[in-house]
């Protein structure tokens, strides 16, 4: 067939082209849809195959539990004593034998066992591990946990 006779020559000049007067053949039907149009449906095969975690929810958070957002070890606890006094957030008074480190007011939440301690000193905490206890008391410390 000719080019001229082409329907698509008959019709270049016509303001809509043989698709409609109302917008067919020009938004987003090719692709079958807008945004995520069709993951559930006829885009499901992409959806397993390239995201297979858009939809269903997966894990369990359990709302009774204690998340520790800040922890301190008990190898640092003798630097972190020593600084505490250079900027004066714990009062030291040469009277006073026992050096008490209140970490619940400092905004820790749990004491972690790894390292080792020279000093012996009262802490107050509120959880630590049997690791970090046993530790504190080997030196002659004390923690108190609540």
């Amino acid at each position: 067939m000719p080019t001229r006779l082409r329907k698509i020559r008959r019709q270049r000049a016509t303001r809509y082209m043989g698709w409609g007067q109302v917008g067919q053949h020009r938004a987003s039907g090719r692709r079958g849809g807008k945004g995520h149009t069709g993951f559930l449906k006829h885009k499901w095969t992409w959806t397993v195959k390239y995201d297979p975690s858009m939809f269903g929810k997966t894990g369990f958070r359990n709302p009774t539990s204690f998340i520790v957002k800040k922890w301190i070890n008990v190898g640092n606890i003798d630097k972190f004593y020593l600084d505490m006094i250079k900027n004066n957030k714990i009062n030291n008074d040469k009277k006073k034998v026992d050096n008490v480190i209140n970490l619940n007011e400092l905004g820790f939440d749990k004491l972690l066992g790894k390292g080792s301690i020279t000093k012996k000193y009262k802490i107050i905490i509120t959880k630590t591990t049997n690791l970090a206890k046993k530790k504190i008391e080997k030196v002659g410390g004390e923690v108190i946990t609540g």
